[in-house]
């Protein structure tokens, strides 16, 4: 079983490397393109709008395999992509490639999530996301740091062809490690389909879309905030982004532990902490020991909500979880793509880079109230649910006196 989650965790390292590691190259990659960092944003977007609409497309079309085998297959294109990326003699080129990549990215990680809590005891399944999501976050202290140096010493084009080979490793990983579980029997597309009606599902999708798009309002320009606002040199990036993934790892190592205790409240803690930081963001940038600290927290309160929503999302689609814990994945990075277009025109309007954080806030600050809405029904709906309950009782007492 830990085998089984380190393989996952392998691929999940390659795919936060490739998503995460164009943040700190976007300078580098506008001025080989002749675009402004606005327009190269648009790498950031692309990819999460392919992970978006991927999610849901890859999953549908791998109804019919094996998850193991299906998780080999998205890693294929995965590398596929991130070779065309590598190559690109356009920035258009170079789009598609991301596009290409990002294709694999919701379904891995919603089949992986599956697979990694089918293997562990229903009490520890938020806790095996958790481990599965660990590579992802580790690629943001190891991987995309090195990406970036990479990227600026010896050009952008040799860090996505090392991500492509990080993706061989991944498929080797996967092919060496998961064992081949079966799906469960009688689930059809009807059935994962069916799992979209529950009000609870679509909730958590909602603060998943806006939670993470907090993070990614600020974090996706963070080169420039960062180099033009603070004052730091352009290699310092890579260290800043350091800083944001060891955040992160700790973020979701807590935010996988307290969601298997007390999912709710670890939300309302993480999500109005975090509002509370990006808001802050737009002072503490001026500053670089505290913009430094800044982003530790941003990395920590956003990464402590994906394992308690990812868990939401798989608890609340009973027995056919799979395609909503793929397009949860996708849920993650529209907030990504909304996030990243907001903070573009919020720059390109001239109310400079800083002005993505106010963005970020409002975005985590409105995730807030979903939360607490989707607490309200909960209660309600349980206090229904014993109400009737008890009434049914009461009648078979009755019935039984007479």
């Amino acid at each position: 079983m830990p085998l089984a989650l380190l393989a996952l965790a392998i691929g999940a390292f390659g795919i936060g490397t490739t998503e995460f590691v164009i943040m700190g190259l976007l300078p580098e990659v506008a001025s080989d393109y002749g675009v402004s960092i606005p327009t190269a944003g648009f790498l950031v977007t692309g990819y999460a709008l392919g992970v978006m609409f991927g999610a849901p497309l890859m999953t549908v079309l791998g109804t019919k395999v094996p998850r193991k085998r299906m998780l080999m297959l998205l890693m294929g294109l995965f590398i596929v992509g991130n070779l065309l990326s590598a190559l690109a003699p356009a920035f258009s080129v170079m789009l598609i490639g991301r596009v290409v990549a990002s294709l694999a990215h919701g379904a891995f990680f919603g089949i992986g999530s599956v697979v990694a809590a089918g293997l562990v005891a229903p009490h520890k399944r938020a806790g095996a996301i958790a481990m599965m999501f660990t590579g992802l976050t580790v690629a943001n202290v190891v991987g995309v740091p090195l990406g970036t140096l990479v990227g600026q010493s010896a050009g952008w084009r040799v860090t996505f062809a090392l991500v492509a080979a990080l993706g061989v490793l991944g498929l080797a990983g996967v092919a060496k490690l998961v064992p081949d579980v079966p799906k469960p029997e009688g689930v059809r597309l009807r059935h994962e389909l069916a799992a979209f009606k529950n009000a609870q599902v679509l909730l958590a999708m909602a603060m998943t879309v806006l939670g993470f798009g907090g993070v990614f309002a600020a974090i996706t320009y963070i080169a420039p905030m960062m180099t033009h606002v603070t004052g730091f040199a352009d290699g310092s990036v890579t260290w800043l982004l350091v800083l944001f993934g060891l955040g992160m790892v700790g973020g979701n190592l807590v935010g996988g532990r307290f969601a298997d205790r007390s999912l709710m409240p670890m939300l309302y803690v993480s999500l109005g902490a975090l509002a509370v930081v990006l808001a802050l963001f737009t002072l503490t940038a001026h500053n670089k020991v505290t913009a430094a600290g800044t982003i530790v927290l941003i990395g920590a309160l956003g990464f402590a909500t994906v394992p308690p929503l990812q868990k939401r999302v798989l608890d609340h689609a009973h027995g056919a979880p799979t395609l909503a814990s793929a397009v949860n994945i996708g849920a993650f990075n529209l907030g990504n793509a909304l996030s990243a277009w907001l903070g573009g025109v919020v720059i390109s309007a001239g109310f400079g880079y800083t002005a993505p954080n106010w963005v970020g806030a409002a975005l985590a600050a409105a995730a807030l109230v979903l939360a607490l809405v989707s607490a309200a029904l909960e209660r309600r709906d349980d206090a229904s649910g014993a109400v009737v309950a008890g009434s049914a009782a009461g009648e078979q007492r009755t019935a039984v006196t007479h």
